[in-house]
């Protein structure tokens, strides 16, 4: 385990798009979030001491907590840094200031994850964001000016967005990397209640509105969503996507381990904790066992959406299961209609391929569907 998760769920303000675990600080709860932190990370740095390369805080919005909090949210963590390790913590531009982002180099920060969204007033209000267009921008440059690597998130597709303009902002101000995702309306939020309709063909429209202005400026799609300049790929999710593991802490928060039992029936394990009432009250996370061949479908569907693909071969000595037999037939009917690549027994999508990637791994998956679910793998290794 390389890389490290921690879920800090405080929220200045709960966006009405947002279904991830988040709440409103109230009194003592801080508190209280920090120290069972602190308890759950020497029980996690005893089964995985690390070094870590990748170490991610997430939200809810990890930069609201005051400055003392973040000193002691660091302090929690027993993990030693690899040399030139990144670590990212996402940030509202309303929680940041020179002061702060002086803290948070301090601390080891050295990438921000900016949660922009947009940069046209109109679109942030409909969106429930706290802060304006000014209040953007001027957080992209101090964290540019403070020398940290910069990645800012938008939503595109919006209606009344003039998203060409979103992505030229964006590229204009120099970051390295850029997030472009469209809204999903999960069920359970306020915009679903409101029954807030997207636009397919505008979403559409706004995936390839991406790829032209900002391969323009420099920034190459690497994943379906993302876009970076060479060398300011994120490189903890790239953990997620190649489906390797990494461990989690925190309300909610979900990790994937090295089997913990014997037997060649599972591969992996997914350990996911409960919500912050329960998680402050010391309760287990909830543990799933990963088989072989359920490994192998999560790893198509995670590589497929980074430009680099899938390396079948590396993925067939993981899970132990012949794979490249089975897909082959697939694989030749999907890359002549080119919505594939493949290459020495590794395959990816087509830039025509991504719109239809859901189809394409859902072929894929079929294909595989006479593979044993049980099949051996041949790793040896333990959890704890």
């Amino acid at each position: 385990m390389r890389s490290l998760y921690v879920h800090v769920p405080f929220c200045p303000t709960l966006c009405p798009y947002c279904d991830f675990h988040v709440v409103r600080r109230y009194g003592g709860v801080v508190e209280a979030y920090l120290e069972r932190l602190a308890e759950e990370a020497v029980a996690l740095h005893a089964r995985f001491p690390g070094p870590l390369d990748t170490l991610y805080f997430g939200g809810g919005t990890p930069s609201f907590l005051r400055g003392h909090e973040l000193e002691r949210l660091f302090a929690a963590l027993p993990w030693r840094l690899e040399a030139g390790a990144e670590v990212t913590m996402e940030a509202n531009p309303g929680t940041l200031n020179a002061e702060r982002l002086a803290l948070l180099r301090s601390l080891g920060v050295n990438r921000l994850s900016l949660g922009v969204q947009s940069f046209q007033d109109g679109v942030l209000e409909s969106l429930g964001r706290a802060h304006g267009r000014k209040g953007a921008l001027r957080a992209v440059e101090m964290s540019l000016e403070a020398g940290f690597h910069t990645s800012v998130d938008l939503i595109l597709g919006l209606p009344g967005q003039d998203f060409a303009a979103d992505l030229r902002e964006a590229a204009a101000l120099g970051v390295g990397h850029v997030s472009a995702y469209t809204l999903q309306v999960e069920p359970g939020t306020p915009f679903a209640a409101r029954g807030v309709r997207l636009d397919e063909d505008l979403e559409a429209a706004a995936y390839e509105a991406a790829e032209a202005v900002l391969g323009e400026a420099g920034l190459s799609r690497y994943e379906v969503s993302n876009f970076a300049r060479p060398g300011e790929e994120s490189r903890h999710n790239r953990a997620y996507w190649r489906n390797d593991f990494w461990g989690a802490l925190g309300p909610a928060a979900a990790g994937h381990y090295p089997k913990g039992v014997e037997g060649h029936e599972v591969y992996s394990v997914r350990a996911t904790n409960p919500p912050l009432p329960r998680w402050l009250g010391g309760e287990s996370p909830w543990l799933e066992a990963v088989g072989p061949l359920e490994h192998a479908r999560e790893s198509l569907m995670l590589g497929l959406r980074l430009r680099e693909g899938v390396d079948v071969g590396a993925l067939e000595e993981r899970s132990g299961l012949e794979l490249w037999g089975h897909l082959e037939k697939t694989l030749r009917r999907l890359e002549e209609r080119g919505l594939i690549w493949t290459r020495h027994r590794r395959l990816g999508a087509t830039r025509a391929g991504l719109p239809l990637l859901h189809r394409v791994i859902l072929e894929l998956w079929e294909a595989l569907s006479a593979l044993p679910t049980n099949a051996p793998h041949g790793l040896p290794g333990r959890v704890g």
